[in-house]
């Protein structure tokens, strides 16, 4: 939806495919938010340095383009963030992903693109029972941290904010944003283009090549750099080193047709970010032009990781995930569903993305792991990244955040049989719950094993 009404309106624009042989000092591969905010990081602290993106497809066509529409922040993951860097460097990175956000939104400003941005705050929000209270320990150690990024909200405020009665209880964060990712995307390309970037798509990347310096290979010609970012998503869990930290599996989203009179008489404000507390998450905002885009995590599962078409599969779950719409917003029974789609999602073991250089290869680096909350994040992620390349180096980013997360997970075809099994059991367990049921033993049992699931562990901190 969104990368589709962008190029109807847009006027055309192409960057040609990369043939022949080039030399770079930087060559990123990937032309998605991490890509394009670490070219422009780059570009910023370095002016002189040369740096070439490539694309497979075109610039904003993964995942970038074709996600939910949140831009939030790490507040909500300082859990893992604590038990990755430590107390100080966790809240200093929260602290910074909550500037990357603002970031965003001067962009979108400086290039015309406000209507793409709109900072509405997220609502962390319970819809039934169980999900009641689900963030308490992430605020007891907020609060520990001296850190108040969140709201409590009232069932009053809360049907105000998000125009529900199902929400049962929530926090608000004021600093999240919804966004028009492909309209983002889009324009980064010619931000890019404009400082200088040599922007290549429908550029296919074959191999890299490791050796005194580095040599991607593409489908028509080849690029010889000092270091290379892969930027890809999902795509990065083909490393065989870098997959072994991540779970691939899909996201599915609809978007209804645009009725903005039957939102506003529903009290649904148009910006509002709302995410509710299982596992299988659903998420969900109502656009400017009036329409409900509503996604749930946790669909097809990649086996051994890999990618393939049936990630892309319009309409697969689209009955489910309506039916969790109307469960929230009943009042939009016969509005039909307009738009759907699926991507893959580079789920990271530890809850968090991470930079990583390859073993045998440490000219290039790897960003992975955003685990579908990508859109605030990769801001942040370009600046990581290009402290590591052109900055401080990679003493800049915390140690627990360059290593690729570990976690024991049996071979191929037991990891993907045994994904299965637990995932089913995650939605029944979660489907009793919206049924104010209490979950099968063995649901529990087997959704307690989800490799994803992370679980504070509670290191030292101030009293």
């Amino acid at each position: 939806m969104w990368l589709q009404s962008v190029l109807s309106g847009e006027e055309a624009q192409s960057y040609p495919a990369l043939q022949g042989q080039t030399e770079t000092d930087v060559c990123i591969v990937g032309g998605g938010f991490t890509g394009f905010w670490t070219a422009l990081e780059l570009k910023r602290r370095t002016p002189n340095t040369k740096v070439t993106l490539v694309e497979a497809d075109i610039c904003g066509a993964g995942a970038s383009g074709r996600n939910g529409g949140f831009a939030l922040t790490w507040w909500a993951h300082l859990e893992h963030l604590v038990s990755l860097c430590g107390a100080e460097q966790a809240v200093q990175l929260a602290q910074r992903s909550e500037q990357a956000v603002r970031n965003i939104g001067e962009f979108c400003s400086q290039r015309g693109l406000d209507d793409a941005f709109r900072m509405e705050g997220w609502v962390w929000a319970a819809t039934n029972p169980a999900q009641v209270g689900a963030w308490d320990q992430t605020v007891k150690l907020l609060e520990q941290l001296g850190a108040r990024p969140y709201n409590p909200l009232t069932r009053t405020e809360l049907m105000e904010l998000t125009g529900s009665a199902q929400h049962l209880g929530g926090l608000f964060e004021p600093v999240s944003a919804s966004v028009q990712p492909a309209r983002i995307a889009r324009e980064l390309a010619r931000a890019a283009h404009e400082a200088g970037v040599s922007v290549h798509e429908r550029s296919q990347v074959r191999s890299i090549q490791h050796g005194s310096r580095t040599t991607v290979i593409l489908e028509q010609g080849s690029i010889v750099a000092d270091q290379v970012v892969l930027a890809v998503n999902a795509w990065a869990a083909r490393i065989p080193e870098i997959g072994a930290g991540l779970v691939v599996v899909a996201s599915d989203v609809i978007a209804t047709e645009a009725v903005p009179e039957r939102l506003s008489e529903a009290g649904i404000r148009a910006g509002v970010c709302i995410s509710d507390g299982r596992r299988l998450v659903n998420y969900y905002h109502a656009t400017p032009e009036g329409r409900i885009v509503f996604g749930k995590g946790g669909g097809t599962l990649g086996y051994g990781n890999r990618i393939t078409p049936v990630f892309d599969h319009p309409g697969a779950r689209e009955r489910g995930i309506r039916a969790q719409l109307l469960r929230t917003y009943p009042m939009l029974w016969d509005v039909p569903v307009a738009e759907s789609w699926s991507g893959p999602i580079d789920y990271s073991l530890s809850g968090l993305p991470f930079f990583a250089r390859l073993q045998d290869a440490p000219s290039v680096l790897a960003c992975a792991g955003f685990s579908g909350d990508g859109v605030g994040p990769s801001r942040l992620a370009g600046e990581l990244i290009a402290e590591m390349l052109v900055g401080e180096g990679d003493a800049s980013v915390p140690a627990g955040l360059r290593r690729v997360p570990a976690r024991w997970l049996p071979p191929e075809p037991l990891r993907y049989l045994g994904g299965r099994v637990v995932r089913a059991a995650v939605a029944r367990k979660e489907h009793s719950e919206d049924l104010g049921l209490r979950p099968r033993g063995a649901d529990r049992f087997l959704a307690a094993l989800d490799p994803t699931g992370y679980q504070y562990k509670g290191p030292g901190l101030p009293s």
